[in-house]
């Protein structure tokens, strides 16, 4: 019985990551700088400017993303898509203790910007410069 409980439990970690979060003008300030919906503070978050028009382009590994990662409707979100000038959904921004750190924008083709392995290695450099 503890084996099986023990299984259960190892196959369910994965689901208890992070998941995803939606965000607008409401809250997008709090998201960015690191006050998580996780309960704790967070130095490095990911957030997607997207678009339903353009669902088919958005980012799709997100659940092989060790650190929070939010989506922001552009379409419900005005204030913070001119904030952060996104042009083009989507665009993906990798924010530091809440300032950009990284940033990748679609291009006339919508395509996604960028892939998992560049997000991994921009969110390492993002690690190692907070290391002394």
């Amino acid at each position: 019985m503890l084996k099986k409980f023990i299984i259960v439990i190892l196959l369910l970690l994965p689901l208890s990551s992070f998941s995803q979060q939606w965000a607008d003008d409401s809250n997008i300030e709090d998201v960015i700088s690191g006050k998580s919906a996780y309960g704790e503070d967070e130095p490095l978050v990911i957030v997607e400017f997207w678009a339903k028009f353009n669902e088919a382009n958005a980012f799709a590994d997100w659940s092989k993303i060790d650190i929070p990662y939010v989506r922001v409707d552009i379409g419900k979100a005005p204030q913070a898509k001119k904030k952060y000038k996104v042009r083009m959904a989507p665009t993906i921004i990798l924010f530091k203790e809440g300032f950009k750190e990284e940033v990748w924008k679609a291009g006339l083709d919508l395509e996604c910007p960028v892939t998992l392995q560049e997000i991994e290695e921009a969110i390492e450099q993002a690690n190692q410069a907070s290391q002394f």
